[in-house]
């Protein structure tokens, strides 16, 4: 019989938190909980925005600044205004947190080897390939699908890793500018719409949405991190859009591809869209694609904090 799933995970979870020793408040032995030491580690020697320090551990505004406010007592970091935006703070290990850092990254790569030291070659390899993998799963557990302007910086990242790969991919090369548009004003409401896929704030994928006609909506500029697929952010974002199409009066999502995107070619067609005429002069397709979509019938991921291509 299967294992209840819940269990499993929550099993999982307990020898793990007891293994590496988090459940007292003298983590590495050095006097503090797990959750000021991992603050910490996070800040590094180069120091951290307090903003992406909230983002990339997913820590309540209260939390995060008590968790500071008290390193700071101790005299581990100190916060002043960042040099590129005073409205941003920026936490930096002081000269006495530097030497604390490096005294429990030894400590910590020690817990490390003797999670591996009991084992043979074996057992090791099969552990660390066990670990990748978790770690990856996990990623995209908390991966986040969310609206954005496509003139953001995020949507830039975005768009300009798109053009960078497309660039190496096509046999000669790829000019964006180059057949239909997708500039930014054609992507923000009512006209379209742009999504990006975050993890822990940073950007690992977006896809955009162009009205064309009444009731008709085109998939322009769908990208996943290379780091980050095989892990559905590509489908969870083709989801995203039909919602928001759904959401703008859309019934009829339409798209043109190039042959050389295998990966995608099958995406679209795992997913209900079928193969139609040309419908544009898009010099860089030999693909083109249509899907009637209707209320219902995608599923609703487009926000859900804790759900990666």
């Amino acid at each position: 019989m299967e294992a209840d799933p819940v269990k499993q995970v929550r099993r999982f979870n307990r020898a793990v938190t007891q293994r590496i020793g988090i459940l007292t408040d003298n983590y590495l032995g050095r006097g503090r909980p797990w959750g000021e030491s991992r603050l910490m580690f996070e800040i590094g020697l180069d120091g951290a925005d307090v903003r992406q320090l909230r983002e990339r551990l997913s820590l309540d505004s209260g939390y995060l600044s008590r968790l500071l406010r008290s390193l700071e007592a101790q005299g581990q970091i100190e916060l002043r205004p960042s040099e590129t935006d005073a409205r941003v703070r920026r936490a930096s290990l002081t000269r006495k947190g530097r030497s604390e850092w490096k005294l429990m990254e030894a400590r910590s790569d020690g817990i490390a080897r003797s999670l591996l030291a009991p084992l043979n070659e074996t057992q090791r390899r099969r552990l660390l390939a066990a670990m990748s993998e978790v770690e990856h799963l996990l990623a995209a557990s908390v991966i986040v699908i969310e609206a954005a302007d496509p003139g953001s910086a995020d949507a830039r990242a975005c768009i300009d890793a798109y053009v960078r790969e497309l660039q190496g991919r096509f046999a000669g090369g790829f000019d964006p500018t180059r057949g239909p548009t997708a500039s930014p004003a054609d992507l923000r409401p009512p006209g379209g719409a742009f999504l990006v896929a975050r993890l822990e704030g940073k950007p690992v994928g977006c896809i955009a949405l162009k009205v064309v006609a009444a009731g008709i909506g085109e998939i322009k500029r769908m990208w996943v991190d290379p780091s980050m697929r095989g892990l559905s952010i590509a489908t969870r974002l083709l989801s995203a859009v039909e919602q928001q199409a759904l959401a703008m009066g859309i019934d009829t999502l339409k798209l043109d591809t190039n042959a050389t995107q295998t990966e995608a070619i099958a995406l679209y067609g795992r997913n209900g869209y079928r193969r139609i005429a040309a419908y544009n002069d898009n010099p860089y397709a030999d693909l083109w694609f249509e899907k009637k979509i209707a209320a219902g019938q995608s599923k609703r991921s487009t926000s859900t904090r804790g759900k990666r291509r």
